[in-house]
């Protein structure tokens, strides 16, 4: 089975898990989760790019330089996913699979954390189930990529 390159983003504040609202985003450390995700990845033969960046312009120029790098992305756009256009043209100019995760249900949280921009333009979304979701987000990811190589 041919190797697959994934990119994860994670937008801004992430890099503060393990410290930052421990009872919504759970106490794990962005270390952590990119060990997880990492060690997914071997197991599922896919290598995984991970970035972090609080920085809007950052993610968009990762998003674009994924063309001929990646097969697909993962994003937790964190708060840039209520108020994002960029990212969401980003993704559908690339038009890469990419899957959208949260830790948190962003729809038991507050009323504009329900609006989601990247949503519509991803092939899915996965929130509320903490690091799993990430993990969910990257097995379903990459049996959508391998779905036509059976």
């Amino acid at each position: 089975m041919p190797s697959l390159s994934i990119l994860v983003l994670h937008g801004p504040n992430l890099n503060l898990l393990g410290q930052r609202e421990p009872g919504i985003y759970g106490s794990l450390t962005l270390a952590d989760i990119n060990g997880l995700l990492e060690a997914e990845g071997r197991k599922l033969q896919a290598k995984v790019t991970i970035l972090q960046s609080n920085h809007e312009g950052v993610l968009l120029d990762a998003i674009h330089g994924s063309l001929g790098q990646h097969q697909g992305i993962i994003i937790n756009a964190g708060a840039y996913t209520h108020t994002s256009v960029a990212l969401r043209d980003g993704i559908t100019a690339v038009n890469l699979p990419t899957v959208e995760v949260h830790l948190s249900n962003i729809y038991r949280r507050e009323d504009f954390r329900h609006c989601s921009y990247i949503a519509p333009v991803v092939i899915g979304q996965i929130s509320g189930f903490g690091i799993q979701s990430y993990l969910l987000g990257l097995q379903a990811l990459i049996h959508h990529l391998r779905k036509d190589e059976v």
